[in-house]
């Protein structure tokens, strides 16, 4: 494992107890009950964290620069995460417009070989792709949760914003990465009403 010297978290216990009694601690210290929603959104970037270290693990992944994308994301997700755990009087995260920025412009490579889309696309067609589906899925859950904690607490909206803009990502490289793996995507095939 690499070391990283700008290590602000240590996790040197695994077992405290702490949260025994259905309760956690925020940055800061201020316990409150583990089904809390600032918890519940938090934990859902932790999940989808999770997902985007399975989809660039994926045997069927092509190779490319969405695998170091995707590890990217993944740092400003544990950034996001932690801003999403601090509810102390002027706490501040790391993420900027530069971040959107960036993730935009991978939009724009994943899209730039595909064909524009006339349907629906069904969740699947190959293992990661299936898998970048439910990240935005997931990704999507994420934001809606965040829009709920900002309804009662502080949330920066370029956290929004990103986690907006990163289910456009995940969406565009769920599709790209079936072309570059030489797989169709299925189309969704509505059933006509019958009269």
């Amino acid at each position: 494992m690499k070391k990283n010297k700008n290590v602000v978290v240590k996790l040197d216990q695994l077992v405290t107890r702490g949260g025994d009694q259905g309760e956690t601690s925020l940055v800061g210290g201020l316990r409150v009950p583990k089904d809390d929603l600032r918890i519940e959104t938090y934990g859902t970037v932790d999940e989808l964290n999770s997902i985007l270290g399975l989809c660039v693990q994926c045997p069927d992944a092509p190779d490319g620069a969405w695998k170091d994308q995707l590890a990217q994301i993944q740092h400003r997700l544990f950034d996001l995460g932690a801003e999403l755990a601090d509810a102390r009087d002027g706490a501040s995260g790391s993420l900027c417009q530069d971040d959107v920025d960036q993730l935009e412009g991978w939009i724009e490579e994943a899209l730039g070989p595909l064909e524009p889309l006339t349907s629906f696309l069904l969740p699947g067609g190959s293992y990661v792709s299936a898998h970048l589906h439910q990240a935005r899925t997931v990704c999507r859950r994420a934001e809606r949760l965040s829009v709920g904690l900002s309804r009662q607490a502080k949330v920066r909206s370029i956290l929004l914003v990103y986690l907006n803009r990163l289910s456009d990502l995940l969406f565009a490289l769920s599709r790209w990465v079936l072309h570059a793996g030489g797989h169709e995507a299925a189309l969704w095939a509505p059933r006509r009403v019958k009269s």
